[in-house]
């Protein structure tokens, strides 16, 4: 298969027509000889994410999945590779047994990167395995436990070189990124408040003692760690949040809370924060919101303007001012900036979600690896993708929320340094 890009204001598209309204300055082509190798550790048969994570990767067109360890015990493992129709050969019963086995693979059918979707408590080994092992990885968040592994898989990736991303997938959106680019070019004016919620309703009772897979993880603090709405929701948030502002944090003052009697982690959040700008924000986020399904939303006030932007109509990214008219911004518009144009695929009016967001956050990170791997400096966009420092940041963050939540002083200094 010899697969070409059409590469659009730095972005790399391989679906992208010849000519259309986003096309600025010098085109160039590259080219790549063949779909990209991709490995999966978790994501087998009842998994959630993993199926996501597949289908991201591979809507290009230049991802193929063929190699996996998808599940704690061999035969579920190998039952849920049938089901992806891939070689029983390397369909694999442990991620140790995959690593291994596709070490030893010749150079033209080794593996290009492996994606980890397991629960949090194995990220640490299973990313510790690839890397000292030389292979690319694509991590689910959070990255893992404490921020001892955190610093451990950092110093991992920058002596080894391997190309690490990280699925903080609603970066991933086209208006996310719009907002993005209107908070470095000034339109907000200085940043002074940030307000991000995410709050979600499907932890209102104890679902985890009715045999529900992802509830059962996902409130057991030996799967997954120190905090739970927190680490789930509240990551997510954060990522959000700095990735729009690019603001550094400060300092926190934390309340989290267990509403389900019997819940051994939290289910609930919020959370004031001071930036180093001297700008202010809160942060909330909630597994009992009854009646709430997904409703992440960030609000971004300046000294000029503020922008207003919500997961369930991600399409419509809305800029108020006291000078000015409302804006709405909509994907695929000639006013669109070049990484949102870049990580659009649809006409105008034709909505793009979850997937295709997920599929943005893969499709920068593999084209990347294609530059590397061809000799090519990534562009900028390219290189917009969460990186293993975004990981690190975030378990740190996770951590000091925790710290903050349980001291009696007002005000948690966030002094977390790689």
């Amino acid at each position: 298969l010899i697969s070409q890009w059409h590469v659009r204001d730095g972005a790399v598209n391989s679906n992208a027509p010849k000519e259309d309204s986003h096309d600025r300055g010098k085109k160039e082509e590259a080219f790549f000889p063949r779909k990209l190798r991709m490995g999966m550790v978790g994501g087998g048969r009842d998994a959630f994410i993993g199926a996501v994570h597949r289908r991201a990767a591979c809507l290009e067109n230049g991802v193929e999945l063929v190699a996996g360890a998808f599940s704690s015990t061999p035969e579920k493992s190998k039952a849920s590779g049938r089901d992806l129709y891939l070689d029983d050969n390397r369909v694999y019963g442990t991620w140790e047994e995959m690593i291994a086995a596709e070490s030893q693979m010749p150079a033209d059918q080794r593996l290009d990167f492996v994606s980890v979707v397991v629960p949090n408590h194995m990220h640490y080994p299973i990313i510790m395995g690839l890397i000292k092992s030389g292979f690319n990885v694509v991590s689910d968040k959070p990255l893992c436990h404490t921020v001892e592994q955190a610093r451990d898989i950092v110093r991992a990736v920058r002596e080894s070189g391997v190309l690490f991303g990280i699925t903080y997938n609603y970066s991933g959106y086209p208006m996310v990124k719009q907002a993005r680019h209107l908070v470095r070019t000034g339109v907000l004016g200085d940043i002074r408040k940030v307000v991000v919620e995410y709050p979600q309703g499907w932890l209102a009772n104890r679902l985890e003692l009715t045999g529900q897979k992802q509830a059962a993880w996902r409130t057991d603090p030996a799967r997954v760690g120190i905090t739970g709405a927190i680490g789930d929701l509240g990551s997510h948030a954060e990522h959000l949040m700095s990735y729009i502002t690019g603001l550094q944090i400060a300092e926190i003052c934390a309340d989290l809370k267990i509403f389900v009697e019997g819940r051994q982690v939290d289910d609930d959040g919020s959370m004031l924060l001071r930036f180093t700008n001297g700008a202010r924000g809160v942060l909330s986020a909630s597994q009992i919101c009854n009646g709430q399904e997904n409703t992440l939303t960030i609000r971004v006030w300046g000294t000029k303007a503020g922008l207003e932007w919500r997961q369930e109509t991600p399409a419509f990214l809305r800029v108020r001012s006291n000078d000015f008219a409302e804006q709405l911004y909509t994907p695929n518009n000639p006013w669109d900036c070049a990484a949102a144009a870049a990580n659009t695929r649809l006409p105008a009016g034709h909505p793009e979600a979850y997937i295709e967001a997920f599929a943005n956050v893969y499709r920068n990170y593999t084209d990347t690896l294609r530059a590397r791997i061809l000799g090519i400096e990534p562009s900028e966009i390219m290189l917009d993708f969460p990186t293993v420092e975004d990981g690190a940041r975030g378990v740190a963050f996770l951590h000091k929320v925790v710290e903050s939540s349980n001291s009696t002083a007002k005000w948690t200094p966030f002094d977390f340094e790689l």
